[in-house]
């Protein structure tokens, strides 16, 4: 579906086009679960408000790339999403922050996610 109808915004998950799994989820579910609440409901929230989050929620990283940010005790959870066209906003990486500086390779690995899910986009359309 590439035009939403509807006022609501859809949220995916990357999902790996060859295994079909979802890094992100698999991410969130390793987390105990009091850290899973507060993750999913901060993605709701992100979706809720229809991407657009000011910080310290959210901030932009690069290009199309921002992220969402769940602090929970000394944890730093970071999810890279993008916003696309039909009112969908797509969860490309997950992982913990550890560090002041976002790593590159956390950026890249989400430039790459990106390019994928441009690419293979009529796999999330079935979804």
């Amino acid at each position: 579906m590439i035009y939403n109808e509807n006022n609501e915004w859809n949220l995916k998950f990357y999902t790996n086009p060859k295994t079909s799994k979802s890094p992100i989820l698999d991410f969130i579910y390793d987390l105990d679960k009091r850290e899973q609440i507060k993750v999913f409901k901060y993605i709701d929230y992100l979706r809720e408000k229809r991407g657009i989050l000011d910080e310290p929620y959210s901030r932009h990283i690069k290009g199309k790339i921002r992220e969402l940010r769940v602090d929970f005790a000394r944890n730093r959870f970071r999810i890279f999403y993008f916003l696309f066209i039909g009112k969908t906003i797509v969860l490309l990486h997950a992982f913990e922050k550890d560090s002041q500086k976002t790593p590159i390779k956390e950026i890249m690995k989400a430039e790459e996610r990106l390019n994928e899910v441009i690419e293979y986009w009529e796999h999330y359309e079935k979804k």
